[in-house]
């Protein structure tokens, strides 16, 4: 069984990997793009124009989620003390 302290430190080094993947996802993105689209949509078959919106939403979507199931219980946590 897993204590409050346990689960508190677990969410936040979940908290810490899943920033640094959404960082690092971003940058790639930022950095590579050319060579990222061209990769995707050879290999998904959607045009260029068309990825730059789903890169959108995944890093959204990835923020949206990291956000509400692991730095907001970490955080709740924190605050009551544990």
């Amino acid at each position: 069984m897993m204590t409050i302290s346990q689960l508190t430190e677990l969410l936040g080094w979940a908290s810490i990997l899943n920033l640094g993947m959404l960082i690092f996802a971003g940058i790639l993105l930022i950095v590579m793009k050319p060579f990222i689209t061209s990769i995707h949509s050879r290999m998904f078959g959607i045009p260029e124009s068309e990825l730059a919106t789903s890169y959108f939403n995944y890093l959204a979507n990835y923020k949206i989620f990291s956000f509400v199931f692991i730095i907001a219980p970490y955080l709740a946590l924190k605050i009551m003390g544990h």
